[in-house]
């Protein structure tokens, strides 16, 4: 969930003056690019201040410890995940999902060393990467439920709500194997994926509302 890896195994970066915003940024994303070798919790204090330039008393200016610092990383690495996979509302339900889904592998297939390293970083002793990692799926889910056209009354609702929190940790597993095995052609690989939500779900307001046929699914009802 980062955008490239940079060759941290450069010499030590030209010492520049920028803004404290800039510098916090530069530090953030020099720690980023770090996820691509190794674990969040191994990212080396001393290893970025170099990249950058800087003291290592100087890093510290701009994060009070180093958990902070590398909570601020996972926070930054989670974003560009958020924004890579947001859903493009010009779409009906079905495809919107798919879109994502699809920029979403991805995503992941062009960061997967950075991607891994925070999804398995929630099994370090940082509670506040964990953290960060719980409230980034969150986020998806709610994102998800915000677009499917289910009230918050309607009986499956619930179901509906727990299925999408499951099928997310599902997603994130079955993106990692297929990454490194690729035994199916990518297109069935996203099928595959977003046609699972619906099923995980049983759910028939869900199929309905992905399949743009809510009204079908209504009319079958009263008819019974």
């Amino acid at each position: 969930m980062v955008a490239g890896v940079a060759d941290t195994s450069s010499v030590a970066t030209k010492r520049v003056r920028l803004s404290p915003e800039e510098r916090r940024r530069q530090l953030i994303t020099l720690g980023a690019a770090f996820l691509g070798q190794r674990a969040l919790e191994d990212i080396s204090v001393e290893d970025i201040a170099k990249q950058a330039g800087i003291s290592r008393g100087l890093l510290f200016h701009y994060f009070a410890t180093k958990q902070e610092f590398h909570e601020a990383i996972a926070r930054h690495v989670s974003s560009e995940f958020l924004v890579a996979t947001a859903p493009d509302r010009s779409l009906g339900p079905f495809e919107m999902l798919r879109d994502s889904i699809g920029r979403y592998v991805d995503y992941v297939d062009s960061n997967t060393a950075a991607y891994e390293a925070i999804l398995r970083g929630t099994a370090g002793n940082d509670p506040g990467a964990r953290s960060l990692v719980d409230q980034t799926r969150a986020v998806v889910a709610q994102v998800i439920l915000a677009e499917l056209p289910i009230a918050a009354d309607d009986p499956d609702r619930p179901f509906v709500t727990m299925a999408v929190r499951g099928w997310i940790a599902f997603v994130e597993e079955a993106i990692l194997t297929w990454i490194r095995e690729k035994s199916i052609a990518r297109g069935k690989f996203i099928d595959l994926l977003t046609e699972s939500l619906p099923a995980l779900a049983f759910s028939p307001s869900l199929s309905a509302a992905l399949q743009g046929t809510t009204g079908d699914v209504e009319l079958d009802q009263a008819q019974k």
